[in-house]
């Protein structure tokens, strides 16, 4: 990967992190600063979201710093010059998904665009999906 790519990756990978963290969750303006003014979300649990809908559930205190998000597998790709698509996993309060982000370079810096989260229903993980085999 050239120099720049890695730069861009990093820089996506950063932002990513930050937003996971519950210190910067707990806080709407540096959530904004992370949060592409286009941003949406579909949920793990099949819900849209918009950076407005976010902002006002972070506000509302729904974040715990006592039950942190666990991140692993985090790997990212440069699809086009200022576009990082980032995949990963994450494990909170015993439910797994599998992740994944496009962030895109702006005038105020590396912005989310778009994210999305599908449960992790393999066996053994602590909440299989209703209705789905084990395996």
């Amino acid at each position: 990967m050239a120099e720049e790519d890695e730069q861009a990756v990093r820089a996506a990978v950063d932002g990513e992190l930050r937003l996971l963290d519950p210190e910067v969750r707990a806080d709407p303006a540096r959530v904004r600063e992370l949060l592409d003014p286009q941003f949406t979300e579909i949920g793990a649990s099949g819900r849209r979201w918009d950076a407005e809908s976010v902002l006002t559930v972070t506000s509302g205190g729904a974040v715990s710093a006592d039950s942190p998000v666990e991140v692993g597998e985090m790997s990212g790709a440069v699809l086009a010059p200022g576009v990082v698509h980032l995949t990963y996993v994450t494990e909170h309060r015993g439910l797994r998904a599998r992740r994944s982000s496009v962030w895109r370079l702006t005038g105020a810096g590396w912005r989310l665009y778009f994210h999305q989260g599908t449960p992790d229903c393999r066996q053994g993980t602590a909440d299989p999906c209703p209705g789905t085999p084990a395996g």
